[in-house]
């Protein structure tokens, strides 16, 4: 199982904190940003890591993160050159995942839960990560069926449940063949979310419900809600 950190984008919707520096580099309480999805697939024992970025900052990770000597784990750097969505930052790691498996994690989430054991179970297609959270619309949202995903839907007027689909996710090698046959949404995109539903429509999609705390950071709100989180964590 190797890791992938997707931390490109502009970060617009923080201006102008991100006018002279990658949003994944801004501080969440006590460290970088990256360090907590960093943090994540180090915990669940994953040793080689591709870190995606965009142009103009990726000096900036290299002079903070370095080899990944510090973090015990061996770092790739890859560049993604424009804004061309989740997939398409995704499929740069085809040659870097060289047939293995991957977990894929985006740059601006924060999680709690340890997936140790959901990677050691992981036996092929793909597994996301949900939460149940009370504004269900401002996310994609699981369709639910007893314990298969049935459907995942983007930012939906009226959610089919409260289970949104966070920044986390586990994909068998499939996944680069996967990204080939999509075609930019109306935002000229490439998406994860259709990503997943082509393993949903395999039905080889799993999924667990997060029980810890989870938070995106990449708004001025949810940036604050991160660091209270860590901070109240820190308390305990």
């Amino acid at each position: 199982m190797k890791g992938v950190i997707l931390a490109g984008g502009t970060g617009s919707r923080l201006y102008p904190l991100t006018k002279v520096t990658n949003k994944h580099l801004l501080p969440v309480y006590d460290k970088p940003m990256i360090y907590y999805p960093l943090q994540t697939l180090v915990s669940a024992g994953i040793k080689e890591i591709m870190i995606v970025s965009g142009r103009g900052h990726a000096g900036h990770f290299l002079e903070l993160l370095g080899s990944g000597s510090e973090f015990g784990v061996h770092f790739t750097y890859e560049i993604q050159e424009e804004a061309g969505g989740i997939a398409q930052a995704l499929s740069f790691a085809e040659d870097f995942a060289d047939g293995d498996d991957i977990t894929v994690i985006l740059g601006d989430n924060i999680y709690q839960d340890n997936i140790k054991a959901d990677i050691s179970a992981f036996t092929g297609g793909a597994k996301i990560f949900l939460k149940e959270v009370t504004d269900a619309h401002r996310f994609g949202v699981a369709e639910l069926e007893g314990d298969r995903v049935i459907g995942i839907e983007e930012k939906p007027k009226n959610p089919k449940s409260n289970f949104a689909v966070t920044g986390l996710y586990i994909y068998d090698s499939k996944v680069f063949d996967s990204i080939k046959t999509l075609r930019p949404s109306g935002r000229g995109e490439l998406e994860i979310t259709d990503v997943n539903n082509y393993y949903i429509n395999k039905d080889t999609m799993g999924y667990r419900v997060l029980e810890g705390f989870w938070s995106d950071a990449g708004t001025f709100e949810s940036l604050f809600r991160a660091s209270e989180l860590v901070r109240n964590l820190h308390k305990e």
